[in-house]
This record gives C-alpha cells, structure tokens and sequence, in this order.
C-alpha cells in the first residue's frame, strides 16, 4: 500500500467529532455508526450492552460511552424503561435536515471566512489555523484517493469529517456543537447517496475552502449553500427515481 492510501486510510479511521476522546471509544463508536448508517443494525433495534460488548468484543465501559457519543449526533435515542434504541431513518426528517444545514454550514463558512481574512490583515496563522488547514488538505486528500478505488462507506465518514474540520475553522464552539447534534443524520443521509453524489460533491469542497482561505466571506457562504442544496437536490433525485429501481 503506498503512503497516500495509508494516509487515506488513517484520515477515515481516525474521525471523530470529539477530539481528543479515548481510542477505544472512538473505535466502538465508529464501528456502531457505520452499522447503523449502512444498515448492518436496523432502525427501531434495542441497543443491549452486553450484546454489543459481545459484538465487538470489548467491556460495557466503551460501549456505554459510545451510546451517549452517538446519542448525541442524533443515531440513537434514550427512552426511559426500555433503554437505548437506533433512531428511526432521518428519510422523513431529510428536506428539515437539509434546510437546517443551508442555514448552519453557510453560516460556518462565512465565520471561517472572516477568521481567515483577519489572519490575511493581520500576523501569521497561528499553530492551530495550521494544523486545522492541514487536516482539512489531508481530508481532501483522502477523498480523492477514495473516490478514484470506489471505497465509497469511507467517503461518508470523510466527508463529515470536512465540514467538522470547516466548523472548527469557525473557531464558533456554538457552530460545532449544532452539527454535532445532527452530524449523524447528516452521515446516514449522505450514505444513501453517496455513489451518486460522493464524485460530484467532493470537488466542491476545494471551492470552499478556496473561498475561506481568501476570506471571502459572502462567497464562502455561498458556494456553502450551493453546495448543500445541490447534495439535497441529487438526494431527493434519487428518492424519487428508488421505486421504479426494482
């Protein structure tokens, strides 16, 4: 494997939307989630700790903590006296979804946008602009190694892993903690269409970060939305055309 692919590998891997959790944690988690979003645990399942603890061999310690990870991006939901279920398909919920992120990440973009021109104005990127840059430039990266060999389950998660990375270029904790909220969602969603939209999409990322690192505010907001409003419009697309695919 060369060190592109093994760095495409690692980026997939290592997403997570609480930086600086315990591997094992991520590890559990990221495992339940592509099992929910693929559809390898069914909507409406009862999440059992110990069967999970068996399923992926670990202690109930991680998996508990991997409940409440994923509870919180919206995956699975809490229900008093019958404990942890998967949460229903977000299908009903996709045209809200996708108005909520026209909203949020437009104004993400714009955020970042404004920091960046304040570094333009100002001294040097400090260590942390960097590294966020670099991360994002890896990510990027990533996404293109992935699309050329068709490993599509893995550009879902790098995807989300981008726009986490454009939120915390933000450097908005209240930005961060809304598309936490439905970053799970916005992942299930975004698998469903992902071998349609995935190819189309991921070149529209470099758009926007181009326009962040030039501190275009307006146009970072805008190429954001139309980002987001063409991933709603393939999406529904594709609804549209499920039931004559039999």
């Amino acid at each position: 494997m060369s060190g592109s692919q093994e760095r495409a590998r690692e980026v997939g891997r290592t997403r997570g939307p609480e930086p600086g959790a315990a591997a094992g944690r991520i590890d559990v988690s990221s495992r339940i989630r592509s099992d929910i979003i693929q559809g390898r645990i069914e909507p409406g399942t009862k999440l059992r700790e110990v069967a999970l603890a068996e399923r992926y061999e670990v202690s109930r310690i991680p998996i508990r903590e991997a409940l409440r990870s994923l509870e919180a991006e919206g995956l699975v939901e809490s229900r008093k006296y019958s404990g942890s279920i998967v949460a229903p398909s977000p299908v009903e919920d996709a045209e809200d979804l996708f108005e909520i992120r026209t909203v949020l990440e437009a104004a993400t973009a714009k955020r970042a946008a404004k920091r960046a021109s304040e570094l333009i104005a100002g001294e040097a990127p400090g260590p942390g602009w960097r590294a966020q840059r670099k991360e994002i430039s890896d990510i990027l990266d990533a996404g293109d190694i992935v699309i050329g060999q068709e490993r599509y389950e893995e550009l879902a998660v790098l995807n989300m892993r981008f726009h986490f990375a454009v939120a915390e270029l933000s450097g908005s904790l209240s930005f961060i903690s809304l598309l936490r909220q439905i970053s799970g969602k916005i992942e299930w969603l975004y698998s469903l269409n992902v071998t349609r939209r995935g190819p189309q999409a991921w070149p529209e990322h470099r758009e926007i970060i181009a326009a962040i690192d030039a501190g275009q505010q307006a146009e970072a907001a805008e190429v954001m939305a139309r980002h987001v409003r063409r991933s709603r419009d393939s999406y529904f697309a594709m609804m549209a055309e499920r039931p004559h695919a039999t």
